[in-house]
């Protein structure tokens, strides 16, 4: 009897020694990176042109930091250079679940949208495809709304050039005042006597 309860705690004593063994040398959490940390990691990838490894780095990101959006954003921006549009509106609406009111993912969306929807259009055009009166007033409704995009693309881009129109035109200005400071001073015309005042309206050619 005393040799069974001695080999039943023989066994006892193994077991515990195997899982305390286990959990010394498994691996803490909480000892990997920090979310700073992998995304510096992955926006080094994109300054080395990967941009592959890139969005496969901040995929991993999210994983670790499931309610933020930069990952996300990043995702979608990259995706979106290089012309996956679809795949770009999918990251985009991961960061409006978390940012409702994020402007980079409602611009991802939207231009990336009327892109894939031009693409669209140019194969249905090429292949014949829009034959019918509905299909064919889409098509003008959707090359209104590219073309007005396209014209305050343009107006913007034309306001941000008028600073510099201004720096020339100011600077044309200082060489001008400095002209005139330069310039001798004309003597003054002689006054007219007491007797008869000045015309004050004789420079207007009254």
């Amino acid at each position: 009897m005393g040799s069974v309860i001695r080999g039943v705690w023989l066994v006892v004593a193994m077991g515990v020694t195997l899982v305390v063994t286990g959990c010394a040398s498994s691996p803490q959490k909480g000892k990997g990176l920090s979310f700073e940390d992998a995304m510096s990691n992955a926006e080094a990838k994109v300054g080395a042109g990967n941009q592959e490894a890139a969005i496969t780095a901040f995929e991993d990101v999210t994983k670790l930091a499931p309610t933020r959006k930069e990952p996300w954003v990043r995702i979608a921006q990259l995706q979106f250079d290089r012309g996956q549009y679809a795949r770009a509106i999918v990251a985009a609406e991961e960061v409006l679940q978390r940012d409702p009111s994020d402007l980079v993912a409602d611009g991802v969306i939207t231009v990336a949208g009327l892109r894939v929807a031009s693409q669209s259009l140019n194969k249905l055009q090429g292949r014949g495809v829009l034959v019918s009166e509905s299909a064919k007033q889409e098509a003008k409704t959707l090359e209104k709304s590219l073309k007005s995009i396209a014209d305050k693309d343009e107006l913007a881009s034309n306001e941000k050039e008028k600073p510099v129109k201004r720096v020339k035109r100011s600077t044309g200005r200082k060489a001008v005042s400095a002209d005139v400071a330069e310039a001798p001073a004309k003597p003054a015309a002689p006054q007219q006597g007491s007797k008869g005042k000045a015309n004050p309206f004789r420079n207007l050619g009254l």
